[in-house]
């Protein structure tokens, strides 16, 4: 009796467990794609009550191998889509190695994603789509038009709207140029455009303030930010280079960040399998149309360089990015590094951007900070900078401090932009390494301007230049070296006032030097051409 008894508590208890174990995700979970290549996926309501009680899910349960093998996206596509609609977080599995191939799939990241310590395989030898990313971050907000408002001034401090809460707003007006491009790779311009951020009464936020004056308005539109801050992180992700053909058709297999108040934290990319040609990348780590984003503690991999025929008909060597920001605000880069020695020149400048404002970045080891169609307010600091420096062109403040910068110029003014800054120049306790210790002659400003191009702007010089505390090691000169130099020559024709510039430059009207030494123990001059700045006042205190 007391045997048959433990017989029958034992086959409950049995029966109670199997009740409770969970089924086989495999079994209860089906992803699969219709006709038109869409994903189709079915949880069963006990699956979607599990992983709510977790708060998460996996890429395996969805039917990811990780194995480095099989194609993994739409199951990785399929977790998110899943996560995204019951807002869970995602995780990769323990020691996975994710393959992604070729296949038009992108995944849509709404949630904090912590891809650990997987690897991720992205292998573009085969892509159906090169402008497809690989993740994209999207806000679940949606973007809507600004009624009634027709023209913008500069600096202006509030636009009449009134709105639900804080807002990032773009505008355009295709009607006028900007950005009218010189040289071998010339152009047309761009569409005169800005984006800045209102709140809910329609104040300007004024640490961003809007750039241009708007005479008319062609599109109008706002996007709400989230509060709340997605974090990704961690993840090893390599990049088997693209073998497609050397010419402008940039390849977009990245994270695409699409949303406000996001972290990127701990997180590396590779890239191995580049030839003897390639196409070239739109950034690993790709920001647009968003603001207050941050990554940190990340490495990155500068691409190899290929050059192809330009638009002015002659070869030039194609700009290619692991980091590239386009049309955002409040962007950080903290304690990011490259795993390419930033003084080689077979590697391009690590970063681009276009129409950024408040630009920083803090304790970075980079080949190059390149601002292409304008930054406003930028700042360099704890860095160093490698073979092509700092490069940019814009408006407010750019402030380079304690940082080690070993371009050919300490800032390079882009003259393919009309080397135009408007604004001011803040340089202290710095050192500048002048081509990375060659032999070449040390100037602290460089740039070109004509006057003869219409660039679709008024081109300006910084207004006031501060430098303190900086150390010049041209200890390698040549031998006729007079001593470094504040300015490059930007024009070697303008040498008396018979040359005359049909679109004036707005030259700088103060320099301030307080601490600048030198290692060959030469004074730091004005200019070698000086009749183009001799009304620039310059205080050595």
């Amino acid at each position: 009796m007391q045997n048959k008894l433990l017989f029958i508590l034992l086959f409950s208890s049995i029966l109670i467990l199997a009740q409770c174990k969970p089924e086989n995700p495999l079994e209860k979970i089906q992803v699969s794609t219709n006709e038109k290549g869409e994903l189709l996926i079915n949880v069963s309501e006990a699956y979607i009550q599990k992983f709510k009680a977790e708060g998460f899910v996996h890429y395996s349960d969805f039917g990811a191998k990780g194995d480095g093998k099989s194609d993994d996206i739409d199951f990785i596509a399929a977790a998110h889509k899943f996560a995204n609609e019951y807002n869970l977080s995602v995780k990769t599995d323990e020691g996975a190695t994710y393959y992604i191939g070729g296949k038009n799939r992108t995944a849509v990241i709404m949630t904090d994603t912590d891809f650990g310590t997987a690897a991720f395989i992205i292998d573009d030898t085969e892509v159906q789509d090169r402008n497809a990313s690989i993740f994209r971050v999207s806000s679940g907000q949606e973007p809507f038009k600004l009624e009634g408002i027709s023209t913008l001034q500069r600096n202006q401090e509030k636009i009449n709207a009134s709105l639900s809460g804080t807002c990032l707003v773009t505008v355009t007006n295709s009607h006028v140029k900007h950005y009218i491009r010189y040289g071998s790779n010339q152009n047309n311009g761009s569409s005169q455009t800005d984006i800045f951020i209102v709140d809910k009464n329609g104040n300007v936020d004024m640490d961003a303030p809007i750039v241009w004056d708007f005479e008319q308005i062609t599109n109008i539109t706002a996007l709400p930010i989230d509060e709340k801050i997605l974090t990704i992180t961690g993840g090893r992700f390599t990049t088997i280079a693209n073998k497609a053909e050397s010419k402008y058709n940039y390849h977009s297999r990245n994270i695409a960040i699409r949303r406000s108040n996001v972290i990127v934290d701990g997180l590396e990319h590779y890239v191995t399998g580049e030839g003897d040609h390639g196409a070239p990348y739109g950034g690993f780590i790709n920001v647009s149309d968003c603001s207050y984003v941050t990554v940190q503690n990340t490495i990155f991999t500068g691409h190899k360089t290929y050059r192809t025929i330009g638009a002015a008909g002659s070869p030039v060597s194609m700009g290619t990015y692991d980091i590239s920001i386009g049309r955002s605000l409040n962007e950080s880069f903290v304690n990011c590094s490259q795993t390419n020695d930033i003084d080689d020149r077979t590697y391009w400048g690590l970063m681009g951007s276009n129409y950024c404002k408040n630009l920083v970045l803090d304790n970075c080891i980079f080949s190059r900070f390149d601002a292409h169609k304008g930054v406003a307010n930028a700042t360099i600091k704890n860095s160093t900078l490698g073979h092509m420096g700092i490069n940019a062109i814009g408006s407010g403040t750019f402030t380079v401090e304690n940082s080690t910068i070993r371009g050919g110029r300490f800032i390079n003014l882009r003259s393919d932009y009309g080397s135009t800054w408007q604004g001011e120049f803040i340089i202290r306790d710095c050192i500048f390494v002048p081509s990375g210790g060659k032999t070449t002659s040390a100037s602290l400003i460089g740039g070109s301007y004509s006057g003869q191009h219409d660039f679709g702007y008024t081109c300006y010089m910084p207004e006031r230049i501060t430098i303190e505390n900086l150390q010049i090691d041209d200890s390698n000169h040549p031998e006729d070296y007079q001593g470094p130099v504040i300015f490059g020559d930007f024009n070697r024709q303008m040498t008396d006032d018979s040359y005359l510039e049909k679109f004036p430059y707005v030259k700088t009207r103060e320099v301030i030097l307080r601490n600048v030494t030198t290692s060959s123990g030469k004074d730091l001059r004005l200019c070698d051409n000086p009749y183009m700045f001799k009304d620039v006042k310059v205080h050595v205190e």
